[in-house]
């Protein structure tokens, strides 16, 4: 890869996500981070709310039309298109894709619009391998052809590079990157004792109820029907348990978690939806435990974000949250969709104060050792710079 010869002050670095809230809420940090080591950095996604938050951040945004999370096979290669007049319009020195979707048509868009450097992070392949060679099928060959037309994969989960690696995959291509949140933010000890009572007193807590903490998109994916059939079970004999669910509606996915499922879910076991927010990092530190109980991750960041707040975690046993928890140690896992095993081990830290206790501090441990985004950060940046495209400093850049 030669060299950048643009007259541009500063290389020209395009991220392309589906929605403004990955690029905002998961990339945010990463995309400041390059516009202050030298790059001119623009975002790429759907409209929306958090287009404010990027330009108060200072990264400008394109809006693309036909990007969505829903199943439609039209709107994905309308999307192609899109994207491949607005790279040629823009002229990126780097295009850096996110999957699933945009990591594939946006690969393939950038290769087609001439882009000198195409990177492309995997952050959890949208097939397993214990899925129906049906799925797997369609996927892997996806990724396979996207492949062709990148010059860096970078890949979160280590279970996934093997599979890349076993797809044929030039494993000059493959950099193993893995995750990574801001340690601190998220910190323990950082928010006010009385500031913590008065989220568990608006929850319906006190200081002997258990709060089981979770944090996502409200999909069935996320396990959350699993969840709820677990609580109401466990409210028949544990009545200081209190469920409470932090994540926005998703209507546009067909395993949207329905209004109705939410209210019965209120009435049956208690649970509390407070939606989205943007206080998640005070919310953490009013739980006792965290609950994921996903069917699919790739390396899941709120499960990273409640063991640095030094909660125990009570996860499923998949790719990403086997990469977070160390059963036994700073949590445990259990079997997907399996309602009892959830209540079981629910049942288990929420008798023992101390047992939470010695985990939590296990999962603090942890994340400052494994999960500090400074380090993704870093290597990402090398990689630019490997591909010829490294950072123009200017009288306004510092990193």
């Amino acid at each position: 890869m030669s060299s950048v010869t643009s007259s541009r002050a500063r290389p020209r670095l395009v991220h392309v996500a589906t929605t403004d809230m990955s690029l905002s809420l998961l990339l945010g940090p990463q995309l400041v981070a390059f516009q202050k080591a030298g790059y001119e950095v623009i975002g790429m996604s759907a409209p929306g709310s958090h287009v404010a938050d990027l330009a108060a951040a200072g990264i400008a945004h394109v809006a693309l039309e036909n990007t969505t999370r829903a199943m439609s096979p039209r709107r994905d290669i309308a999307a192609f298109f899109e994207l491949r007049r607005a790279f040629r319009a823009l002229s990126p020195d780097i295009v850096h894709t996110h999957n699933p979707k945009p990591g594939v048509y946006g690969r393939l868009a950038a290769k087609a619009a001439g882009v000198p450097a195409i990177v492309n992070t995997v952050h959890g392949l949208y097939a397993l391998p214990e899925d129906a060679f049906a799925k797997r099928a369609v996927v892997y060959s996806l990724e396979r052809l996207a492949a062709t037309c990148s010059d860096a994969e970078l890949v979160q989960n280590p279970e996934d590079m093997c599979v890349l690696e076993g797809l044929g995959i030039s494993a000059k291509k493959l950099h193993l990157l893995g995750n990574g949140i801001d340690l601190k933010r998220f910190h323990p000890g950082t928010v006010s004792a009385e500031r913590v009572v008065s989220l568990r007193a608006s929850w319906g807590a006190d200081s002997d109820t258990v709060v089981c903490g979770l944090v996502g998109r409200l999909v069935a994916e996320k396990g959350y029907r699993e969840v709820f059939m677990a609580a109401r079970e466990l409210r028949k004999s544990q009545t200081n348990l209190k469920f409470v669910v932090i994540g926005p509606t998703d209507p546009d996915k067909s395993d949207a978690i329905s209004a109705k499922e939410q209210g019965a879910a209120r009435v049956d076991a208690g649970v509390v939806f407070l939606g989205f927010r943007d206080d998640v990092h005070e919310l953490y530190e009013a739980m006792d435990l965290f609950i994921l109980a996903s069917w699919r991750e790739g390396f899941p960041r709120s499960a990273m974000e409640a063991a640095a707040m030094g909660l125990p975690l009570v996860v499923t046993d998949i790719r990403g949250c086997r990469q977070v928890v160390d059963d036994g140690e700073t949590g445990l896992l259990v079997g997907v969709r399996d309602p009892r095993g959830l209540a079981r081990s629910i049942a288990e830290l929420a008798g023992s104060a101390q047992k939470r206790k010695t985990m939590g501090m296990a999962s603090r441990c942890k994340a400052s050792a494994e999960f500090n985004q400074e380090r993704q950060i870093k290597r990402t940046l090398s990689i630019y710079h490997e591909l010829g495209v490294p950072p123009q400093k200017t009288a306004g850049a510092s990193g």
